[in-house]
């Protein structure tokens, strides 16, 4: 398991510095080293919601690889977005275009096909130990300390997802904050169960 740092710092609102990179993203980052090897220099990153996709873009462009990353893509005017990968191939530079997970739908036949061929890469589950990475990664930005032991009791009782990270630790927080009381296993337990019930 390792973490990547941004370039850039915070960008407030307590999004991470760092990305942690594990079984979900491992194969996007390797990806980003080899972009060579994208069809017409061209990828699209998908991703459930809050598993990072704007931080690997923004990463992929403040990282030194010389590429340009588009995020949420899928929303993007498809004229502009065409006129846009049209200006990465006669530059000769790599586009990434981080889009929603699902099928998207592009009216724009010259986009299509364009698109199409482009290197397909998705954000995963996390695994346990990811998980639980992703959990220390949420508690330390919101300065939060959790106890011992809270990760290995938190992992196997949370929702498998970035998402389900974040809420976790934002519901310990709150509840932590309300109480005026460090986390503690009733605390993990209480905000377990709110985020079950909600």
């Amino acid at each position: 398991m390792r973490q990547i740092a941004l370039p850039l710092g915070t960008s407030g609102g307590g999004v991470p510095s760092r990305i942690v990179v594990g079984n979900a993203n491992a194969a996007v980052i390797d990806a980003f080293a080899n972009t060579a090897s994208w069809p017409f220099r061209t990828a699209i990153l998908a991703g459930p919601p809050r598993s990072g996709k704007s931080l690997l873009v923004r990463w992929f462009v403040e990282s030194g690889a010389g590429g340009e990353g588009i995020d949420d893509a899928d929303r993007m005017d498809e004229a502009e977005l065409f006129h846009r990968w049209n200006r990465a191939q006669e530059s000769a530079i790599p586009l990434l275009l981080a889009v929603r997970e699902g099928e998207w739908k592009i009216a724009l036949p010259d986009l299509a096909s364009r698109l199409g061929a482009a290197l397909h890469l998705s954000i995963g589950a996390p695994d346990d130990e990811m998980m639980g990475e992703l959990i220390a990664l949420h508690a330390e930005q919101r300065g939060l300390v959790l106890g011992e032991g809270a990760i290995s009791y938190l992992v196997p009782r949370c929702e498998r997802s970035h998402m389900g990270a974040e809420v976790l630790v934002a519901a310990i927080d709150r509840l932590s904050l309300e109480r005026k009381q460090p986390p503690t296993m009733a605390i993990w337990r209480d905000a377990l169960a709110e985020i079950v019930s909600n």
